[in-house]
């Protein structure tokens, strides 16, 4: 059975995570409040900045950006 939660990206209820899909506190964050689907469309869009920007996931400034654009992407409408 799927766990249900209010999805604050897309703003309606739906089917959760299985499981924190980032580690620590902001994973967490995610599990709680992003939805399956909402993840989806973020990694999509993290596949496209990491190409854009020609981001080196295995170097640390390159994490931490990739990082702070999935805050942005995922929680925007947070105030």
């Amino acid at each position: 059975m799927s766990r249900k939660i209010f999805c604050i990206f897309l703003q309606r209820e739906c089917e959760g995570q299985d499981f924190p899909p980032y580690p620590g506190k902001l994973g967490e964050k995610i599990y709680k409040k992003i939805s399956k689907q909402a993840w989806k469309k973020w990694i999509k869009e993290q596949t496209k900045i990491i190409n854009e920007k020609k981001l080196n996931m295995t170097k640390e400034k390159d994490q931490k950006k990739i990082e702070k654009y999935m805050k942005l992407f995922l929680f925007k409408n947070i105030i």
